[in-house]
């Protein structure tokens, strides 16, 4: 059990003990810990202190998966059991565990451009911390290794939806990102966003709700479950990032996403290599044949928006047309 699922906070005091559960063994090591409750009780007087003991417990074990560890009355509660590197993961962050559980995060807003029309159909929303302390890929990164990427994937798409409030209009969309490990029930998840979505007067047609590329998609019928039940709420879908890493186009194809964002990596200088002109043609044509809007990442230049445009790119988003604002503009020059 850890934090992201029992919804306690992770608290680390100054002075404490570290428990150790199942682990007699290390009785003969410290002759001054309490054994008692099955375990060992080692007293700590410092966060170095207690990290040092962890990271020497460690460095004596071959296995440690199945050893256990708690701060007794310094972290959660006594019945919170972490393991090993966990804990030392957690101790380490604690001040980005407590930004991540207490911040009232804001949302700026990226535009997304018809090539059409050159308007502004949509903004990203991307999560910010109002006090600036930290970027938000330190954020996520902190998130992940301590077990919170789903309270804080929760809080920027909970945030998304608040923002647009009074700021975008009805009928330009919200792009919002989401990480699908983070979603066990799809229609648990949906059914709260659809109440959140509510209650903030937004229409589920102006969502668009789009795979994080950092995650490898692992189980892509699970994938298509969220995707599934995302549609029949009116909530558009889009697969971010395509071409970074672990998506392909085989996947494009399992999944049929309402857009497939291309990364930025293929859009740079596009207009003058020639490889990157041949797989952005390919791509573009199987997006037309499976209803799929193509979108193109990382616009930094007009000669690669003339390209994107010129081989039936439908819309974009980059530096060029307007960088992340906390307050959107409704209009851009193209």
């Amino acid at each position: 059990m850890c934090c992201s699922s029992c919804d306690l906070m992770f608290v680390f005091r100054e002075e404490g003990y570290l428990f150790l559960h199942g682990m007699d063994d290390m009785e003969n090591m410290y002759p001054e810990a309490i054994k008692a409750n099955g375990g060992l009780y080692l007293s700590y007087r410092s966060k170095e202190g207690v990290m040092e003991q962890v990271q020497t417990i460690l460095s004596k074990l071959d296995r440690c998966d199945h050893i256990e560890g708690n701060l007794v009355q310094a972290i959660c509660q006594p019945s919170i059991m972490y393991s090993l590197h966990q804990l030392l993961q957690n101790i380490k962050e604690h001040d980005m565990i407590q930004i991540i559980r207490q911040t009232e995060f804001i949302s700026f807003f990226q535009p997304i451009v018809s090539l059409y029309s050159n308007e502004i159909i949509a903004f990203e929303a991307l999560l910010r911390d109002p006090l600036a302390r930290v970027s938000p890929g330190r954020l996520f990164e902190a998130a992940q290794a301590t077990g919170l990427h789903y309270l804080l994937d929760m809080k920027a798409r909970k945030t998304a939806i608040q923002s647009r409030m009074g700021v975008i209009p009805h009928g330009i969309k919200s792009f919002i990102n989401f990480l699908p490990s983070t979603i066990y029930n799809p229609a648990f998840s949906v059914k709260s966003i659809i109440q959140h979505i509510e209650r903030h007067h937004v229409r589920p047609e102006d969502i668009v709700f789009e795979v994080v590329e950092t995650e490898e998609i692992v189980d892509i019928d699970h994938l298509k479950t969220i995707f599934s039940v995302y549609k029949q709420e009116g909530i558009k879908v889009a697969l971010d990032d395509f071409g970074s890493g672990h998506s392909t186009l085989e996947v494009l194809m399992q999944l049929v996403p309402d857009y497939v964002k291309i990364d930025r990596a293929h859009i740079m200088n596009c207009h003058q290599d020639l490889t990157k002109q041949k797989r952005l043609i390919e791509l573009v044509n199987i997006s037309k044949e499976l209803g799929i809007t193509s979108l193109a990442e990382g616009v930094e230049r007009k000669e690669e928006l003339e390209f994107c445009r010129d081989i039936g790119i439908e819309l974009a988003q980059g530096y060029y047309l307007g960088k992340p604002e906390k307050t959107p503009k409704v209009l851009v020059s193209v």
